[in-house]
């Protein structure tokens, strides 16, 4: 296993929660959009203990960027990571990451489960290929909603954002189920790409499969 100590270029907040961290990128450092590493946080007692996180930026960029939620209330490496600032130093790992685009589909995503979705349509987008490719984004509220201007700008009305806690005037209440997928999505026969919370993927899986949908054709983070 590789490790790679970078330092924080830069760390803005994106959302009340979510922090974009620009890293230095090692020499020879290469991932696909929707891939991932590991992050450790060094000379610290979390120094063992190593997350994941996906690659938010793209690869032909000269540094590395992430988007990641903030749980102060854990007590953990995303709280610890919420508190570091230019110049310190995190260590990255080898690349890996089962999410990669395969063709023109349906995006579903939960939370920060919309991390692996944001390098892929940033590609996308540059290379004026989105597409009939379509989002459904799902979030307590509104404020949750992670870099929202951008999915307004890449996607347009093919992104669809669903709010499980609040009413908000032209977004959609309520949660992703097997009724919601079949009042939304005609064709089950695309490909479909789901990443959120564990029983949120397991749900949505398994409801795509008794809609005629093929496991082949449906790509999960393993």
């Amino acid at each position: 296993m590789s490790t790679y100590p970078v330092r924080i270029i830069s760390a803005t907040y994106v959302t009340h929660n979510v922090r974009q961290f620009k890293l230095e990128k090692p020499k020879g450092y290469a991932f696909i959009p929707g891939q991932a590493t590991e992050i450790s946080i060094p000379d610290s007692k979390w120094q063992d203990e190593r997350r994941p996180f996906t690659f938010t930026g793209l690869n032909e960029w000269d540094y590395l960027q992430f988007t990641i939620k903030i749980y102060p209330d854990r007590h953990g490496v995303t709280d610890q990571l919420g508190h570091l600032k230019t110049g310190d130093v995190v260590v990255l790992h080898d690349v890996w990451g089962a999410i990669q685009y395969k063709g023109e589909g349906t995006f579903i995503a939960g939370g920060a489960g919309i991390t692996p979705f944001i390098a892929i349509f940033r590609q996308l987008h540059k290379d004026g290929a989105i597409g009939k490719n379509q989002l459904f984004f799902s979030n307590k509220t509104e404020k949750d909603i992670i870099l929202r201007r951008d999915w307004d700008e890449w996607l347009g009305p093919q992104a669809h954002y669903i709010l499980s806690q609040e009413n908000v005037p032209g977004l959609v209440s309520g949660k992703m189920d097997e009724a919601f997928l079949k009042t939304h999505i005609t064709d089950f026969n695309q490909h479909f790409y789901i990443c959120g919370p564990d029983q949120m993927v397991s749900d949505i899986k398994q409801a795509l499969e008794h809609l005629g949908s093929k496991g082949d054709l449906v790509t999960v983070e393993i």
